[in-house]
């Protein structure tokens, strides 16, 4: 989508793109051969391997399809692609062995010091090659100049972020707008050239290369106009919705059988995302149940003689698009509340027993929702689940309340991290955990949840909100 607006198209451009796609392919065949090769293995399925990761990796390891996206993208960011799809071609990998019964074949030597070996030189030929298409690409081409019909917090954003990055080799020229300077009230670093009505005669003497319409959509006819002012020019034109005026959720762009849509409130967990997301938590939750069943016996005998009831306490929550789920937790409350009137813990609050004071305040009680997380309601980061009986209550009171229901539900989250933890006893404290919920969808990535992994486990001792 972005590339036109950088580069006009290039035999050159096709090159590096092509030998970007077949890269990952020739480095994964080269580092498992020579594996074979060091420690003097041969096996019969040696040939069959070096095609299945051949193809393996022309299908899920693949760089961004526009060359603008890896010359903008942080180095962090393209490192953390290439581990989570190599993760993923592994997985891939073992899933198949397994179902074929072939993983008896493979030497174990081998095919674990390639899994490690391989990555750490897809990451130093992805750097490379990003730093030589940054080079190259930079001296290669000129800087393009680009105009903005309509001036508004979208339009100044983007100007803003084209200034900040010059890899996108976007000269801002100024804004066109039919509003007087007093009205526009622009900012210091914002230049206004005319009114929309000059903008075609300008672009034509200037040689104008891209043109950012920004104009709200409740002015089509002027778009329109404009639009067809323009068809004298050989500027490339694109669109620009004014976002700031949604509170927009994993907002994207694409298209519905040729059709164009933005996605205004959607989940982050498509595609890989999705997979990763799911593979991470069955990871991750299967080793902390081995790491910590001697304590979950422990804990759940203290339950038992503590007081009676059950060990488990189940209560229906909202879980993903709101649909009911059973959640569970050690009892530590001599009642097991869940009905449509929940009074929620607080501090002293006669109801907790002495053992269950302790695993609320180190969240022990919270560790039998990992089996939450195995059948595939919960999610280890997400936003917490609430009781049915507080939804209900918050949903009618809080905008935009539902939406953290747009993913999994989670043990943790950042809200959490972030304080929000016990008794909501004001609308204040809950529309805190809510707007960390949503803040959550709407910047969700891989080291998003690690980092709050890490942080839940640094807190979780010191949070005297836990009771």
């Amino acid at each position: 989508m972005t590339q036109p607006v950088l580069f006009k198209q290039s035999f050159l451009i096709a090159i590096m793109a092509g030998a970007q796609a077949v890269l990952p392919a020739v480095v994964a065949v080269a580092t498992l051969y020579a594996t074979i090769t060091l420690f003097g293995q041969v096996f019969d399925r040696s040939s069959e391997s070096i095609v299945i990761v051949a193809v393996l990796c022309l299908v899920l390891i693949q760089p961004p399809r526009e060359v603008s996206t890896q010359l903008t993208s942080a180095r962090v960011t393209a490192v953390a692609d290439v581990i989570i799809r190599w993760l993923l071609l592994l997985a891939v990998l073992l899933a198949v062995g397994y179902v074929t019964k072939s993983l008896v074949d493979y030497p174990r030597r081998v095919f674990l010091t390639w899994a490690v070996v391989t990555p750490l030189a897809l990451i130093g030929v992805t750097l490379l090659m990003q730093e030589l298409m940054h080079r190259f690409l930079m001296k290669a081409f000129d800087n393009r100049s680009a105009i903005f019909a309509g001036y508004n917090n979208s339009s100044l954003e983007l100007a803003r972020r084209l200034k900040n990055n010059p890899a996108m080799r976007l000269q801002v020229s100024g804004f066109f707008d039919d509003r007087s300077l007093d009205r526009l009230a622009m900012e210091a670093d914002a230049k206004f050239i005319g009114t929309l009505s000059n903008l075609s005669a300008y672009v034509k003497e200037h040689g104008t290369d891209v043109i950012f319409i920004a104009l709200p959509i409740r002015h089509l006819k002027r778009v329109m106009d404009l639009l067809d002012d323009l068809r004298d020019t050989t500027a490339s034109i694109y669109y620009v919705p004014d976002i700031f005026v949604f509170d927009l959720i994993q907002a994207r762009s694409g298209e519905i059988h040729g059709i164009p849509v933005v996605a205004m409130c959607e989940t982050p967990f498509y595609g890989y995302r999705g997979v990763t997301k799911r593979l991470t938590d069955v990871g991750l939750s299967l080793v902390i149940l081995l790491l910590f069943l001697p304590l979950l016996l422990v804990v759940a005998i203290l339950v038992k003689i503590s007081s009676p009831g059950p060990v488990i306490f189940r209560q229906r929550r909202y879980g993903l698009d709101g649909q009911e789920i059973a959640v569970y937790k050690f009892r530590t409350m001599k009642v097991t509340e869940d009905g449509e009137q929940i009074r929620q813990a607080s501090k002293s609050d006669s109801r907790i027993t002495p053992i269950g004071s302790v695993l609320r305040r180190t969240s022990l009680d919270e560790l039998p929702q990992l089996l939450n997380v195995l059948q595939g309601r919960m999610s280890l980061v997400g936003p917490r689940p609430h009781a049915v009986a507080h939804n209900e209550e918050y949903r009618k009171l809080i905008k935009g309340y539902m939406t953290r229901h747009k993913v999994l539900p989670g043990i943790t989250g950042l809200a959490q991290v972030n304080g929000c933890r016990g008794e909501t006893s004001q609308l204040e404290d809950m529309q805190a955990r809510v707007n960390y919920d949503l803040d959550y969808l709407r910047h969700w990535t891989p080291m998003l949840d690690l980092k709050i992994i890490l942080l839940t486990a640094i807190k979780v001792f010191r949070d005297d909100k836990a009771y």
